[in-house]
C-alpha cells in the first residue's frame, strides 16, 4: 500500500506512519485514486475513504484491514469493503433501436396533441369571455372559464391513471416499450398538474387519495416531488413528510422500470432531502432524520430512529416540535377556504387580467380583428415596447415586494412559538416560503458579492458578513428568511436549504437557524436549527448536519451520517495569499467588475429570449384573425423549440464554441470567472425533455458525451463538455453529475466518465475525476467522491459511496406481499 500511495502522490517513498493529510499534504482527490489503484490489487484488502480518515496512516489503515470483519447487526445496511463487485443478473432487454424511435414519436404526437387542444380551449374561452358586457359579466365568465380549466387539468391526470394503467402493482417493465410508454403519460400529465401548488395543503393529500394511494387522516406532505405509482403507496395517520424528499413508487434500473410499495405506518415523520426506494417500510412512530434514505428492502420498526444513507439507528429525536390543536374541522375549512380564494380571486383575476391586457393593450387588439394587419416594423416595436416593460416590472417590482413584504409578515409569525397547522400563521408562513424562494433572483446575484446585498435585503442577518465575492451559490432556500444568521467569512455552495421550520403533523414553529462563521459548506446541504456546528468547519457535499454530540469546530464533516474529517490540507491552501491584505482586495474588486458584466449580461439574455417570445406572442395574434385557433394551438409547441435552440446556442457562445478544460485555480483567477458565467444560462426548459429520447438529444448539442438509448428521468449535468455517459446508461430522477468542486477560494474541476449500462440511483451525486465502469450501478441517494473509480459491473452505494454487497430482495411482482396498513402496524422487516 505504501508502494501504491507513492505512486499516486508522486513521491519517492511513503513512511508507513506519515500522516496522509497532515504530514504527506495528500487531499481526498489523492486518496480516492490510491483507493482506486489498492482496488486493482487482488492481493491487497480494499479500502474506502472513510477507512482513510479514520486511519490516516499506512500501519492503522493495515492494521484495520487485517482485523476487518462484515458489520454487526446493529448497522446492518453498512457495506463491507471486503466485499468484490459481481456481475449483475442477467436482465432481458427487449427495447431496442425501433422501440426507441416509436416511444419518441408518440411522445411527441402526445405533446403536440396536447398543446393543440390546449390552445383551441384557450381561444374559445377567450372569445367566450371577451363577449361579455360589462365587468361584472366578465368576471363571472372568467370565473366559469378558468374554474372549469382548473378542474379539467386536475381530473385529466387522474382520469388517465385509471384508464390507462387502472391499478399500480410490483412490476418491472423494459423502458420505451408500450408499457412505459402508459407509464409516461400518467407522469407527464401529473407534473403538468395545477394540485402541485397546492402541496402543503390537506386538498393536495385528497388528490393523492383519488389517484389510489392509500393515505390516513391527518397527514402532511410538504414535498413537490409527485409520487407517480400512487397505489404502492400506503401511509398512515399523522405522518409528516418533510420537502425536498422522493417517494416515487418506482425507479430506473438498468433499462427498466421497477415499481415497489412504499409503507408507512402512523405518527411518521420523514426529514428533508430524503429518499423512499420502492419496497421499504417504516412502522408506527418510525423517524428518518433529514439527508438520509432508506434502500430497496430497507424496514424500519415501529419507534425506531434511524439517519443516514443507507439509514442506520441512532437516539436523535426529529419530531421536536410539540403538537397543538388541529382537527378534521379546521382542516376542511382551510383547504375549503384555499378553494374560494382560488376560484373566486386568482381565477378571475388571471383569465381576466389577461382580458384587459389584450383589450386595453392596442398592440394586441387591434392583431385580434379579422381584417388586421400588422407590418414587420410595427411588430418588432410593439414586441420591444410590450417586453421590455414585463421585464422591468416583473424585476423592479419584484425586488422590492421581496424586501419589504417578508419583514412585514415576519411581524405576524414569531419565532419559537408553537401555532397550528392549517390556520392563519401557517397561511402567512407558507406564503412568505413561496415568495421568497423565487429563483430568479439568487440566479441573478448568486455566485457574486451582491447576492449578500439581496439576501440581507429580504431579512437574512449578514451584518457580520465578510465579502469574498462567491459568499453563496445561485441555489439557496429557506423557511423563513428573517431568522437565518450566517457568521463572518462563511462560504455557501449551490443546494443549501436552511430549515428553520420544524412540523408534527399538527403544528409548525419558527426558529432561528445560525451558521457560524469561517465556514464552507459544498452542495446540497439542509442545515436545520440546531445544528451542532461552530466556527471555522468544513461541511461537505451532501453532508448530514448533525444534531446531537458536541459542537464541532476547526474540522471538516463528510458523509451522511457525518464523520470528521481534515478541515484543509497543504493542496487546499495553496491560494490563501489571494484570500487576505492587498490580494484579496484586488482580486475581489476584478471579481465584481467582471460580475457586474456578467449579471447585465445574463439580464440581456433573459430579456432577449423575452423579447423573441413576445414577438412570436405577437406574430401568433396577427395570425389568428386570418388564421384561426391552430395557430394558437400551435404556440406552445414553437415556444419550448425556439427557447431550447436559443440557450443552447447561448451557452455554445459563452463556450466560445470551445470545450472546457479541467482546471485548478483559485476563485480570484479569470479562468474560473469563465467557468462560473455558464452556470448562469438557464437550464429549466429541461425538464420538459425528462424521460423523452430528446433529453439525450439536448445534451448531445450541449456538449455532452453521450451514447444511444440513454434513459434519463430527470438527471441534472453541471460541466457538459467535461461529461461522458455510456450506451444504454439509466440516470434516475434527482441524480447529479457535477464535474467540479470548490472549496474556500479553491476551485477545481476534472473529466467524469459513466460506462455504458450504468445505472445512477434517484438523487444520487457524482463528482469530479470519477470512472463509472461498465454495468455498474450506484444506490439512490449516494455521493460517489472526487477521484473514484467504480469497476465494471459493481454496486456501490452510500453517503459516501462504497462496495456494497448484493441486497437479497424480492424481485417486484413475485411472492407474496404484506397488504399495506394505513392505521395499523408496519410491514414486516424484508431486508
Amino acid at each position: 500500500m505504501a508502494e501504491a500511495l507513492a505512486g499516486v502522490a508522486g513521491v519517492e517513498s511513503v513512511p508507513v506512519d506519515v500522516h496522509f493529510f497532515d504530514d504527506l499534504g495528500a487531499n481526498s482527490l489523492v486518496m480516492a485514486q490510491f483507493c482506486a489503484r489498492v482496488r486493482k490489487r487482488e492481493d491487497l484488502p480494499s479500502p474506502s475513504m472513510k477507512d482513510i480518515y479514520r486511519y490516516p496512516t499506512i500501519r492503522s489503515l493495515a492494521a484495520a484491514l487485517a482485523q476487518s470483519a462484515p458489520a454487526g447487526a446493529d448497522s446492518p445496511a453498512a457495506p463491507s469493503p471486503a466485499v468484490r463487485p459481481m456481475p449483475p443478473e442477467p436482465v432481458t432487454r427487449t427495447s431496442g433501436k425501433l422501440a426507441h424511435t416509436l416511444c419518441g414519436t408518440f411522445q411527441l404526437v402526445f405533446f403536440l396533441g396536447y398543446a393543440l387542444v390546449a390552445g383551441l380551449v384557450t381561444a374559445g374561452g377567450y372569445e367566450w369571455v371577451a363577449d361579455g358586457s360589462g365587468p361584472l359579466d366578465i368576471y363571472v365568465r372568467s370565473l366559469l372559464f378558468g374554474g372549469a380549466g382548473f378542474l379539467a387539468l386536475c381530473a385529466f391526470p387522474v382520469v388517465a391513471k385509471w384508464v390507462l394503467v387502472g391499478r399500480w402493482k410490483p412490476c418491472e417493465f423494459p423502458i420505451w416499450g408500450p408499457a412505459y410508454l402508459r407509464f409516461w403519460v400518467v407522469k407527464a400529465l401529473l407534473h403538468a398538474n395545477p394540485m402541485i401548488l397546492f402541496v402543503g395543503n390537506p386538498l393536495y393529500v385528497l388528490y393523492l387519495r383519488a389517484l389510489g394511494a392509500r393515505i390516513g387522516r391527518g397527514v402532511t406532505i410538504l414535498s413537490r416531488s409527485v409520487p407517480v405509482c400512487t397505489d404502492l403507496l400506503s401511509i398512515g395517520s399523522g405522518t409528516v413528510v418533510r420537502k425536498d424528499s422522493f417517494f416515487l413508487g418506482y425507479r430506473a434500473h438498468a433499462g427498466r422500470i421497477q415499481t415497489g410499495r412504499i409503507t408507512l405506518g402512523r405518527d411518521v415523520y420523514i426529514g428533508e432531502k430524503t429518499v423512499l426506494d420502492i419496497d421499504t417500510s417504516m412502522g408506527d412512530g418510525a423517524q428518518l432524520g433529514h439527508s438520509s434514505s432508506l434502500h430497496r428492502g430497507q424496514a424500519v420498526g415501529a419507534g425506531e430512529h434511524r439517519h443516514g444513507s443507507p439509514a442506520q439507528p441512532t437516539e436523535v429525536d426529529y419530531l421536536r416540535v410539540a403538537p397543538a390543536p388541529c382537527g378534521t374541522m379546521r382542516r376542511a375549512w382551510f383547504g375549503l377556504a384555499s378553494l374560494l380564494q382560488l376560484f373566486l380571486l386568482y381565477i378571475p383575476l388571471t383569465v381576466g387580467g389577461l382580458y384587459t391586457l389584450f383589450n386595453e393593450v392596442p398592440a394586441i387588439r387591434d392583431r385580434l380583428e379579422p381584417t388586421a394587419a400588422l407590418t414587420l416594423p410595427e411588430l418588432v416595436t410593439d414586441a420591444l415596447v410590450l417586453s421590455l416593460t414585463l421585464f422591468l416590472c416583473f424585476a423592479v417590482l419584484g425586488l422590492a415586494a421581496l424586501c419589504t413584504l417578508p419583514r412585514l409578515l415576519g411581524l405576524v409569525v414569531r419565532p419559537d412559538r408553537v401555532y397550528p397547522l392549517y390556520g392563519f400563521h401557517y397561511a402567512v408562513h407558507r406564503a412568505t416560503a413561496r415568495m421568497t424562494n423565487i429563483r430568479f433572483f439568487t440566479w441573478l446575484f448568486g455566485d457574486s458579492s451582491y447576492i449578500v446585498h439581496y439576501l440581507r435585503g429580504i431579512g437574512y442577518d449578514l451584518s457580520d458578513v465578510e465579502q469574498t465575492g462567491s459568499n453563496f451559490g445561485t441555489e439557496v432556500q429557506h423557511e423563513s428568511p428573517v431568522l437565518v444568521t450566517v457568521g463572518r467569512g462563511t462560504m455557501v455552495a449551490d443546494g443549501l436549504s436552511v430549515i428553520n421550520a420544524d412540523y408534527s403533523a399538527t403544528s409548525f414553529r419558527l426558529s432561528r437557524t445560525s451558521i457560524g462563521p469561517r465556514n464552507f459548506l459544498g452542495n446540497n446541504i439542509a442545515y436545520p436549527t440546531g445544528g451542532r456546528t461552530g466556527d471555522n468547519c468544513l461541511l461537505a457535499t451532501k453532508v448530514m448536519v448533525p444534531l446531537d454530540g458536541e459542537v464541532r469546530e476547526g474540522v471538516g464533516l463528510l458523509g451522511s451520517p457525518c464523520f470528521e474529517i481534515p478541515r484543509s490540507v497543504e493542496r487546499d491552501s495553496r491560494f490563501d495569499d489571494l484570500r487576505t491584505g492587498e490580494g484579496l482586495r484586488r482580486g475581489l474588486a476584478a471579481k465584481n467588475r467582471h460580475n457586474l458584466r456578467t449579471m447585465a449580461l445574463m439580464l440581456f439574455v433573459r430579456w432577449l429570449h423575452t423579447l423573441a417570445l413576445t414577438l412570436l406572442a405577437l406574430a401568433s395574434v396577427n395570425l389568428y384573425g386570418v388564421v384561426g385557433h391552430i395557430v394558437i394551438a400551435s404556440y406552445v409547441a414553437l415556444t419550448l423549440a425556439l427557447s431550447t435552440a436559443y440557450y443552447i446556442l447561448v451557452e455554445h457562445c459563452i463556450r466560445s464554441f470551445r470545450r472546457l478544460r479541467p482546471l485548478l485555480c483559485s476563485i480570484y483567477d479569470p479562468a474560473f470567472w469563465s467557468h462560473e458565467r455558464l452556470w448562469k444560462v438557464p437550464d429549466h426548459y429541461l425538464n420538459i425533455f425528462n424521460g423523452t429520447p430528446y433529453k439525450s438529444l439536448v445534451w448531445r448539442l450541449l456538449g455532452v458525451r453521450i451514447g444511444s438509448r440513454v434513459f434519463d428521468d430527470g438527471c441534472f449535468i453541471t460541466e457538459r463538455t467535461l461529461t461522458a455517459i455510456g450506451d444504454e446508461t439509466t440516470l434516475n430522477a434527482g441524480s447529479k453529475v457535477q464535474c467540479h468542486s470548490q472549496e474556500d477560494g479553491t476551485f477545481k474541476s476534472d473529466a467524469t466518465t459513466i460506462g455504458a449500462r450504468c445505472t445512477l440511483g434517484v438523487a444520487a451525486h457524482v463528482h469530479y475525476g470519477v470512472t463509472i465502469g461498465d454495468g455498474a450501478e450506484l444506490a439512490p441517494d449516494s455521493f460517489l467522491m472526487k477521484g473514484e473509480e467504480i469497476p465494471p459491473h459493481a454496486r456501490w452505494g452510500g453517503n459516501p459511496a462504497v462496495e456494497t454487497p448484493e441486497a437479497r430482495v424480492q424481485p417486484g411482482g413475485t411472492g407474496r406481499s404484506t397488504p399495506p396498513s394505513v392505521d395499523g402496524a408496519a410491514a414486516a422487516t424484508v431486508n
